[in-house]
């Protein structure tokens, strides 16, 4: 009989120590999710720091120096790219220089693959289809030739192959029927007035022979007529004036206002001039003026 007690006693004990486990551990996985509740809140500190970096996505043409292009390092470099690396530094943005195909700028625009278009982007003609900055280079459209081809005035393009980007201005001023009359008859009398994506294939087109002039935005003709030597030249004669100015979608006035407000700094304070100077394109700036 004692003995059963025993045993009877003995069950009693473990179950009690079974059950007062059973508490332990209850009180355990109940206290554990406010722990990691706590230090999920310590986690997620940073996050919410991080989440608070704009990404500023700048859509531009890589072949378009001076403003935007591939140096000989592989960076993408250029006077735009410059301006909007010193806009978001101020900003304590982080810059995306992301490429794109310039006929597709609009498509990349709208869609939210990029923020802004920034990249010698003509304002002219375009007023109504985007939320523009404020005009800050003056540019002119030309005609660059071989040096050696006898073509000295626009007149002389007659029953020749002229070149020029896909969806620039441009194009836009030969072929346009809004624009000037002038340009239409003028585009009228080549022979083919053909187009290229990017205008260094455009360059090398004219340096073989199989293009006779190219028309193309002054700032860039500047630039490939400098590091090309004398092999081109310009004519005189323009075929059209135009200002750039910063593309944001339709409406994105409050992003526009930021980038401006930040430039309008950057100009009173002298970096901006700093940025003219570093690409020789004093000529043609005209913001501030």
């Amino acid at each position: 009989m004692k003995k059963y007690l025993a045993i009877v006693l003995a069950m009693v004990v473990s179950v009690g120590a079974l059950a007062g486990c059973g508490s332990s551990a209850t009180e355990t996985a109940t206290e554990a999710p406010a722990a990691e509740a706590t230090e999920a809140t310590e986690e997620a500190a940073p996050a919410e720091e991080v989440a608070e970096t704009t990404t500023f996505v700048v859509g531009f043409d890589a072949e378009y120096p001076p403003y935007g292009y591939m140096n000989e390092a592989g960076e993408y470099v250029g006077f735009d790219l410059d301006l909007a690396a010193e806009v978001c530094d101020r900003l304590g943005w982080e810059l995306v220089k992301q490429p794109i195909d310039w006929s597709a700028k609009d498509m990349e625009l709208n869609s939210g693959a990029i923020d802004c278009i920034w990249n010698g982007f003509t304002m002219t003609g375009r007023e109504a289809d985007y939320t523009f900055s404020d005009p800050y280079v003056d540019n002119s459209i030309v005609f660059v030739v071989k040096a050696d081809s006898g073509i000295v005035e626009k007149s002389d393009l007659a029953g020749m192959v002229v070149i020029t980007q896909t969806g620039s201005s441009a194009l836009t001023a030969l072929t346009n029927e809004e624009d000037n009359d002038e340009n239409l008859a003028l585009a009228a009398s080549f022979s083919a007035l053909e187009q290229t994506p990017d205008y260094n294939t455009a360059f090398m087109s004219l340096e073989s022979g199989a293009v006779d002039a190219i028309a193309v935005d002054i700032g860039v003709a500047n630039y490939q007529l400098e590091s090309r030597g004398d092999i081109f030249v310009m004519l005189e004669e323009e075929l059209s004036k135009e200002q750039y100015g910063i593309g944001f979608r339709l409406g994105d006035t409050e992003l526009r206002d930021t980038v401006q407000n930040t430039l309008n700094e950057m100009l009173a304070d002298g970096t901006y001039d700093a940025i003219v100077a570093e690409y020789g394109l004093e000529d043609v700036i005209c913001m501030g003026q």
